[in-house]
């Protein structure tokens, strides 16, 4: 440790660009970490939803359920796995051991699913496996409210159009649409021209069903590789349908226009979302894995105060915000940033008083410089900006201090007797070093268990030891190579308040004295108290 200190105190220029590297690279690692409410830990659960249009419950366990759990069973890892049946589908929930491979666990479940749907019902009413990734990360960070006294039509449109805007800005994963109904198309048929033309409904729902279908065609071979062949049959507009021929009465070509009306509607309603008694549409921005939470929001909202101003927007469509997480981000900022500075002010004022401004300067220096350094290591090391990191800095103000008070405190007192402020600072640090450095590792004991803990909890938790072991490391940093260098351009010993440091020792002393000749009166009492 002699060997370090004394290097840096040689080497004072190249100790002091290391210090502003240090501030500056910390400073932009701060500007430029992903700002986020909840750390990004992967919840061990793999949700597998499965769907068939009017299967009942007792049918879906059969038919659905049992088929996939006798695949997903043998999956390596899975804790637990809990099924549900319900009208018109059933889910699988699959747990798996904490501290689980993600990509792996959802490899192994895509695959499984793909060799049971071999086994599940096909048909028009069959559709395919969906699979779900419980994510923290991906969770709503916005929900943008459409609300108005605007056609149901017209909403969706606005909302749709939208949908595209939004997924276009940086850091947003999807913009997921609720409260708008699906498009159905609606074929009021005339009876009487139907047997008219001696026709009937199973004759014209065949016809429109299959001409309505995307038909593969095979593959084809070249010698660039193989390629997929389908034929396109998928309607498009209300006039495709009208225009379908049924069948030929000899030069005239009967069409479904001729025999039914063709009109645009949706689905019935399974969720009616209202705000402030208006019909409403809502919709909720998941931000990527890693981004920034603050600029997507604000990204989002940019897009949404262009699409305001432009001439396309309904009169009367109203735009509001809920569930904003950037709002509860820069709070949680904005605390930390205030008790830095407040506990700038209370270190500055406490050992202004003891040991005078230019001790005050170097000591308060160690908090943003630990801060700075704890921060860009965060940042290299891939972690976000989260209620957690933010929750152990603001833990770690009162301990960054310790180390500096006690070595600046012991310098000052060498160069009270005569002792070159260089030599001073330097013979303060080394004396100091291992006190110092077994006081923090004592401290860090208590949290470095937090590393271990098991579970989703442990996931959590496990930001505090490390953001506790980068700050307090870089206020070990800024004691034993900044400090004594800055201490040794700017230390001069400081007579006036070694006067008032004085008076405090005398009345320590005096009452330490008292308290060590009456041993028994003091256990008693730490006893009683205790």
């Amino acid at each position: 440790m002699d060997k370090l200190i004394a290097s840096c105190l040689h080497y004072s220029r190249t100790t002091l660009l290391l210090m502003g590297l240090v501030f500056v690279l910390g400073l932009g690692g701060y500007l430029a970490i992903p700002k986020e409410s909840a750390p990004d830990i992967p919840i061990p659960i793999i949700y597998v939803s499965l769907h068939y249009e009017g299967i009942s419950p007792e049918d879906a366990v059969d038919l659905l359920i049992k088929p996939m759990e006798k695949e997903l069973k043998s999956i390596v890892g899975v804790d637990e796995m809990q099924a549900q049946a319900y009208q018109n589908g059933g889910s699988v929930t699959l747990k798996f051991n904490a501290g689980f491979d993600p990509k792996k666990a959802l490899e192994d479940v895509r695959a499984k699913v793909d060799i049971a749907k071999a086994e599940l019902p096909q048909g028009d009413n069959a559709e395919e496996p969906r699979i779900m990734e419980v994510n923290i990360a991906t969770f709503p960070i916005l929900t943008i409210i459409l609300k108005g006294q605007v056609p149901e039509r017209l909403l969706k449109q606005v909302a749709d159009r939208l949908q595209d805007q939004l997924e276009s800005v940086p850091g947003v994963l999807e913009a997921k649409i609720q409260g708008t109904r699906e498009d159905m198309v609606l074929i009021d048929i005339d009876r009487s021209k139907l047997e008219a033309y001696q026709l009937d409904l199973t004759q014209l729902a065949g016809v429109i069903q299959g001409n309505n279908a995307l038909v593969a065609a095979g593959s084809l071979k070249t010698v660039g590789g193989e390629y997929a062949v389908k034929v396109p049959g998928l309607f498009k507009s209300r006039e495709e349908i009208l225009n379908l021929p049924l069948v030929a009465v000899g030069d005239k070509t009967i069409r479904v226009g001729d025999v039914a009306e063709v009109k645009l509607g949706f689905k019935d309603p399974q969720v009616i979302t209202r705000v402030d008694g208006q019909p409403a549409v809502a919709i909720e921005i998941s931000k990527r894995i890693g981004e920034n939470v603050i600029a997507t929001v604000d990204g989002v909202k940019a897009v949404m105060a262009a699409a305001q101003t432009a001439p396309a927007w309904p009169t009367g469509l109203t735009v509001s915000y809920t569930s904003d997480e950037s709002k509860n981000i820069r709070a949680m900022i904005h605390d930390l940033q205030n008790n830095v500075i407040m506990s700038l002010i209370l270190v500055m004022i406490t050992v202004v008083v003891l040991l005078g401004m230019r001790s005050s300067l170097l000591i308060a220096s160690t908090i943003p410089g630990s801060f700075l350094f704890a921060t860009m290591c965060l940042y290299l090391m891939g972690f976000t900006m989260n209620i957690v990191v933010l929750f152990s800095l603001i833990l770690a103000i009162g301990m960054v201090v310790d180390a500096a008070i006690v070595v600046t405190e012991m310098a000052e007192r060498k160069m009270l007797e005569g002792t070159p402020p260089a030599i001073a600072f330097r013979a303060a640090a080394v004396y100091m070093a291992w006190p110092v450095i077994t006081s923090t590792l004592t401290i860090l004991l208590v949290f470095i268990p937090l590393l271990f803990w098991p579970g989703i909890v442990g996931e959590f938790m496990k930001f505090v030891p490390i953001t506790l072991i980068l700050t307090l490391a870089g206020a070990l940093l800024m004691t034993f190579t900044f400090i004594p260098v800055l201490g040794a351009y700017s230390g001069r010993p400081n007579t006036n308040i070694s006067t008032t440091e004085t008076k405090v020792s005398d009345w320590y002393g005096r009452l330490l004295a008292r308290i060590l000749q009456r041993p028994g009166q003091v256990v008693t009492a730490c006893v009683a108290v205790g």
